[in-house]
């Protein structure tokens, strides 16, 4: 049965009279105008299609046999899910109005197999697309221009075998991209290789497709991020040793396109009557693959640098380089800034940003082959001189210096936080001073009578008669003996810390 609807609720409440338990009726007025305020199915908002369940903003269709869109949409709806319905085609006016709030759009598993490259200029600020499971054969020219904020664009299980090179057009934000399980022979890697289309594209799965060859030096040029997330396991490749020493090195660097799906990378021998492993091409006949070797070397812009092609292998028959965007360096002295010398190195003379990249040397040998990647990193400055150097270090030891200094100065030569030392004359201070008074304050009599002593540490102090465990000095005379109350509290040694800072009890 189809979910009550929050007006119906609101008039059984409003044939009911009053709403609550029993014995503890509510005013039904207020309610009624806090509902109307708070629920965004209103008269102003549009009200939930039928064969629908919504909740907030968030339409919900799935499983609604439905064959086409439901109208009219709220315009506030943020997710609509459509899927496992039969709309089978997606015309420019799905979306009579503008959805501004619409972000997520789910149309899975529904037989589509047309879509209007008009088909989103209702929703510019989708974020995920989700078109898997369907029957779409191409994807038309600019079919996805409209999207410029989409992130997320699920395409697989389809039955696409040609892709437009402008497709993707306008797609700045794009992050995934899932066109696994079609019918694709050959991708647009080309859109891929400057990365001025897709920038942010972290995600392509090309999977469980029909490539047969896979054009390794543009992928090699691809960015780092998105090479190391290429999925193409599923393919009728065909084996040779770039494309093994491809998946060799995801293997090396633990990438999961290649870990996770080791069982699944194949390729076709023309010996061989089933496919074979593509990583069990490694010495095998008649390919004899070894896995390639890596380097990385650094650079500033306007450097010159030589790369190195350091073989194993004896007899070499040919070798070339290969750069970052495709271009091969067959013979000695090159064109532009590549050079090819004559012992196989590549030198690179005054370095441009553009020139940063991952660099392959080829090698045939008479019994196997082998490939040697080296990745330069192009740092966008100039280098800095020995002079420049050498400053920054010494700069950076004489601060180090000063701070132990300071430090030192700080623990062994602040000064002595001990008073000064009293004479013997001072009359003793009132009961009702406070402790600070008695420990600073100082008469004329006292400091004209007794000159001025380091203080001593209790350590080295002697235990005297009559002086609470203080030193005496010498030919002290004792005052007088006095009457009163007072006439029985002892005298502090002059040359001892005051007895506020003691941990002798006071006697009095």
């Amino acid at each position: 049965p189809r979910p009550q609807h929050p007006r119906d609720a609101m008039g059984q409440s409003v044939a009911m009279g009053s709403v609550g338990g029993p014995g503890a009726p509510l005013p039904l007025l207020p309610l009624l105008l806090a509902l109307a305020l708070l629920a965004p199915w209103g008269s102003a908002g549009g009200s939930c299609p039928p064969r629908c369940v919504c909740a907030s903003n968030i339409l919900s269709c799935s499983q609604a046999v439905l064959s086409s869109v439901p109208a009219p949409l709220p315009r506030f709806t943020a997710v609509l899910d459509l899927s496992h319905n039969n709309v089978s085609r997606l015309r420019a006016d799905w979306a009579p109005g503008r959805l501004a709030h619409l972000h997520a759009l789910l149309l899975s598993h529904n037989g589509l197999s047309f879509v209007s490259t008009e088909a989103f200029a209702h929703v510019p600020h989708l974020r995920h697309l989700d078109l898997s499971s369907n029957r779409l054969r191409a994807l038309e020219e600019n079919l996805f221009s409209d999207l410029a904020e989409l992130e997320v664009l699920l395409l697989y299980n389809n039955e696409i075998s040609a892709v437009d090179r402008t497709a993707f057009d306008n797609l700045s934000r794009l992050r995934k991209l899932y066109l696994g399980q079609n019918r694709i022979a050959r991708f647009p890697l080309e859109l891929l290789r400057d990365g001025s289309r897709l920038p942010q594209l972290a995600l392509l799965d090309l999977s469980a497709n029909r490539l047969r060859s896979l054009p390794v030096g543009e992928l090699q040029a691809l960015p780092a991020w998105l090479r190391d997330r290429l999925y193409l396991h599923g393919n009728p490749l065909a084996c040779d040793c770039p494309l093994f020493q491809l998946v060799a090195r995801g293997r090396r660097r633990r990438l999961s396109a290649v870990v996770d799906f080791q069982e699944e990378l194949r390729c076709l021998l023309p010996t061989a009557p089933a496919p074979v492993g593509i990583l069990a091409l490694a010495g095998r006949q008649p390919l004899n693959c070894s896995e390639a070797r890596e380097a990385v070397l650094e650079a500033h812009l306007g450097d010159t640098v030589t790369l190195s092609c350091d073989t194993r292998l004896r007899g070499v028959r040919s070798q070339h380089w290969v750069t970052p965007g495709g271009e091969r360096v067959l013979e000695e002295g090159g064109n532009g800034s590549a050079a090819l010398l004559a012992n196989g190195s590549l030198q690179l003379r005054a370095l441009r940003p553009e020139d940063a990249g991952t660099y392959a040397c080829w090698v045939a040998g008479p019994l196997l082959n082998e490939t040697l990647y080296v990745e330069l990193l192009v740092h966008n400055f100039t280098l800095h001189g020995p002079h420049d150097t050498l400053n920054t270090a010494y700069t950076t030891l004489v601060g180090c210096i000063l701070s132990v200094v300071l430090v030192l100065i700080y623990l062994y030569l602040t000064p002595c936080r001990c008073c000064c030392c009293r004479g013997a004359d001072k009359p003793p201070a009132p009961r009702d001073d406070s402790i600070n008074s008695s420990v600073l304050s100082a008469t004329p009599n006292h400091a004209a009578a007794v000159p001025r002593e380091p203080c001593r540490s209790r350590s080295a102090s002697a235990t005297g008669s009559g002086q609470n465990g203080r030193f005496k000095v010498g030919g002290t005379p004792q005052p007088p003996p006095r009457h009163g109350p007072k006439a029985q509290r002892k005298v502090s040694d002059p040359d001892s810390v005051s007895s506020v800072f003691s941990d002798t009890p006071i006697v009095v």
